[in-house]
């Protein structure tokens, strides 16, 4: 069984207008933070009069995607019985949905007027026990690695402060690194590529000046891989799993391929990641860390070292579906592929046997420049596609690993 935990764009509607002053945010300002048992050593913000609100950006929840092997012979869902096997995949939403908010310092000091994005978790009333332990657990997560000697990675938000207001709600100040996600730019290209197509006109007529844009969207796509990845790797040095990696987990500061130098990915959404330090793991498993847990049980998990070895395998086997999703998506048109479908052909059809996928995208014309994508430096990017998706979690990369690998290190450019 494997499950990924990804962030959910809703379709609320965005609205302008004022939000509620500072002044009216509540009177225990530290009271969570308290509560968290945070301690760092990094300066944050935590008065709720320190922060100008501004307009409401929108919203988006969880969703948690389960792919389970069953056997038609047999009752034990978990016995291998060869050519019987089938995969279910069950999609589920999960409870929490965040606002997010614009913002800025308003506060006396070197951080004055630097602009932030507010991650803004319901109170318990509204979000139940888990919107406060994901709150808790970001807030936590962060000040750790932010904290962490030898410099905090800027392939990862920066968190400024937070606070909690009258109501129960924790408001979370990121600095404002980019309003878009990895998952709007593939939708953006996909866009991009549907127009033209139905202009008639795919890309461009001019050979030369199509292959030069098919090298920007490849640059970009390496830029943003390498930007998770380095992330992801930062975490794992100090020991922390992410748990929620996915397309709208990377926020970028510019869709624009042409842009591809200003590129700065940076990972988000740390409300579900996990401290793997061996005293950390002794102390039993946490409510947000469960599922990861019972996973490690099906596959045979048992002393503290293997669980630290699977809960780092688990990220990579994650960044391994990003890596699919924008290989794909961004290279097709609206509607050819999403990340549903991507991990159910990967999960399901072809059992993570990548090389019968390729073969299957091969034959399909609308998949040609993501299988091209892929097939640079002599198939590299289908080299480390099985190497992050493989079955058994025990061969699977470290992040650095993955990072240093021919088809990221920049040597096929």
């Amino acid at each position: 069984m494997s499950e990924m935990r990804l962030p959910l764009p809703l379709p609320l509607s965005l609205r302008r207008g004022c939000a509620l002053p500072p002044s009216s945010l509540g009177r225990d300002r530290n009271r969570a933070l308290a509560l968290l048992g945070f301690r760092c050593r990094a300066s944050l913000i935590t008065d709720s009069a320190s922060f100008q609100v501004g307009r409401l950006l929108g919203s988006y929840g969880f969703i948690n995607v389960t792919t389970t092997n069953f056997s038609r012979m047999g009752t034990d869902p978990w016995i291998e019985t060869g050519p019987f096997n089938f995969k279910a995949q069950d999609v589920g939403e999960g409870g929490v949905n965040i606002r997010l908010y614009e913002g800025r310092v308003a506060v006396q000091g070197p951080l004055r007027g630097t602009p932030c994005v507010f991650k803004v978790y319901p109170g318990r009333r509204a979000g139940g026990i888990e919107s406060d332990m994901m709150a808790a657990n970001e807030l936590n997560t962060h000040a750790f690695l932010q904290s962490c000697p030898g410099g905090f990675d800027q392939n990862l938000v920066l968190l400024i402060g937070g606070f909690e207001t009258s109501t129960g709600e924790q408001w979370l100040a990121f600095r404002d690194d980019g309003s878009y996600s990895a998952a709007d730019y593939a939708k953006a290209s996909s866009e991009k590529l549907t127009s033209s197509s139905s202009n008639g006109n795919l890309l461009t007529w001019n050979y030369f000046q199509r292959e030069h844009v098919i090298k920007l969207k490849q640059y970009f796509i390496m830029k943003l891989l390498r930007g998770a990845l380095s992330g992801l790797a930062f975490m794992h040095k100090h020991e922390q799993l992410h748990q929620s990696l996915g397309p709208s987990s990377l926020i970028v500061n510019t869709l624009n391929e042409k842009d591809g130098g200003y590129l700065f990915p940076r990972l988000r959404d740390l409300a579900f990641s996990v401290d793997i330090r061996y005293y950390k793991l002794e102390e039993g498993h946490g409510l947000l860390s469960q599922e990861l847990w019972r996973r490690a049980a099906v596959a045979g998990v048992v002393s503290l070292f293997d669980k630290r070895a699977f809960g780092l395998a688990d990220d990579i086997y994650a960044a391994g579906l990003l890596l699919a999703y924008l290989a794909f998506v961004p290279f097709c048109e609206s509607g050819t592929v999403d990340s549903l479908s991507l991990q159910r052909l990967l999960e399901t059809t072809f059992q993570l046997d990548i090389s019968a996928t390729r073969e299957y995208c091969l034959a399909d014309d609308r998949l040609l420049e993501a299988v091209k994508f892929l097939d640079l430096g002599d198939r590299a990017g289908w080299d480390l596609l099985q190497r992050m998706l493989d079955p058994d979690y025990r061969k699977r990369p470290c992040a650095e690993a993955v990072l240093n690998h021919r088809f990221l290190n920049g040597s096929i450019f």
